[in-house]
């Protein structure tokens, strides 16, 4: 077995008493106290998470606008300095390579966060697009930790370690700021549906950058967290997560994502053609969200009977400890998506209750 990597924040996630596990091929806390717990400290306070095995790359070059314009689902043409934007990366018929941050530092010259799971994927995936485009692509992971604030009290927290009036990011923009004393990227972005931010940062900083946020967050119930709130938390917000809600074969159509899929943009990007093609035809599966009224949680991979004759299977569930029950979703068929819902479980039905994510009422972004 290959040795599993490790982030710049190891050791202080092992010092802070991390459950560490294998994640990804990435030795990564799933816990610090309790998921429950830190899970509730994101809602009600801030969560703290080591996210520095996420990948980066960068795209530079006379045609850099050009080509990720072609190689990605939304409008990257459009976009202003100091954006970022949540796309996809599709193959030729319509399935998702990924889905990934592009921030634009400048003309032509873009960071990509992309999936831990995926970098290497991903990377390879661009390159091999890239062909007859004046472009560079760099693999740059190696040169950040990665971190991210979230929770309603976050901007109370950075209010002492930076000069910037941070409240004042807009959601989905960025800024170079001195967090502490460590310089980063500030991105007004989470995966939790929570006010707060993502910090980009050398690795050389990210203990003593983690260390002051930490003392600051002290005494206003900041919390570390890890992988296990997180996906609780991104799962309450609604939000897809690759190799579940999308992947190869659950296109965007399918999984309610064409709001990221700019068709009416010049370039005839990747996979432009068969969603069209879907779009016109009609989806045959449909990505769904549900509650089950229990605390029992439905495991990915159990099998949804509908009562029109249709069916599916569970892609993601979990515990969410806001509404103290079971939540999950699920790939039907898309002609069930109104029909009533049933998962299977050891032979017994189980009623669903469908959901139109959040499935809570979350802070507004602003």
């Amino acid at each position: 077995m290959s040795e599993l990597k490790r982030t710049p924040l190891y050791e202080l996630n092992k010092a802070r008493g991390g459950r560490m596990v294998d994640f990804v091929g990435w030795e990564m806390p799933v816990q610090f106290e309790s998921i429950v717990e830190e899970h509730k400290a994101t809602r009600h306070a801030a969560g703290l998470f080591d996210v520095s095995h996420m990948g980066e790359a960068t795209v530079k070059g006379n045609q850099a606008t050009v080509f990720l314009d072609h190689a990605l689902t939304n409008d990257i043409g459009g976009m202003e300095t100091g954006r970022v934007v949540y796309s996809l990366m599709c193959y030729e018929n319509g399935g998702v390579v990924d889905d990934l941050l592009v921030y634009k530092e400048g003309d032509n010259d873009y960071l990509l966060c992309l999936n831990a799971s995926n970098t290497e994927k991903d990377i390879a995936w661009l390159r091999k697009v890239a062909g007859g485009y004046d472009v560079e692509i760099a693999d740059v992971s190696s040169e950040y930790a990665l971190v991210a604030l979230q929770g309603p009290k976050a901007f109370d927290i950075l209010s002492h370690l930076s000069g910037a009036n941070l409240r004042e990011l807009k959601y989905y923009w960025f800024s170079h700021e001195t967090v502490g004393s460590a310089p980063c990227l500030v991105s007004r972005t989470g995966y939790t549906g929570e006010k707060g931010v993502e910090l980009f940062v050398k690795p050389y900083y990210a203990e003593e950058l983690v260390e002051d946020i930490l003392r600051e967050g002290e005494g206003l119930g900041l919390k570390l967290a890890g992988l296990g709130s997180r996906d609780s938390l991104r799962l309450e917000a609604g939000y897809s997560l690759y190799g579940h809600e999308i992947s190869e074969s659950i296109s965007p159509v399918q999984a309610n994502l064409m709001w990221t899929v700019k068709l009416n943009k010049e370039s005839d990007f990747i996979g432009k053609k068969a969603l069209l093609e879907e779009k016109a035809q009609g989806r045959s599966k449909c990505i769904v969200f549900f509650r089950t009224g229990s605390r029992r949680i439905v495991r990915p991979g159990a099998k949804v009977v509908c009562d029109d004759g249709g069916g599916g299977e569970v892609v993601s569930g979990t515990f969410s400890p806001i509404l103290n029950e079971a939540i999950g979703s699920a790939l039907i068929d898309a002609r069930s998506a109104k029909a009533d819902w049933a998962v299977d479980v050891r032979g017994k039905a189980i009623p669903l209750i469908p959901v139109k994510p959040p499935f809570i009422d979350l802070r507004p972004q602003g």
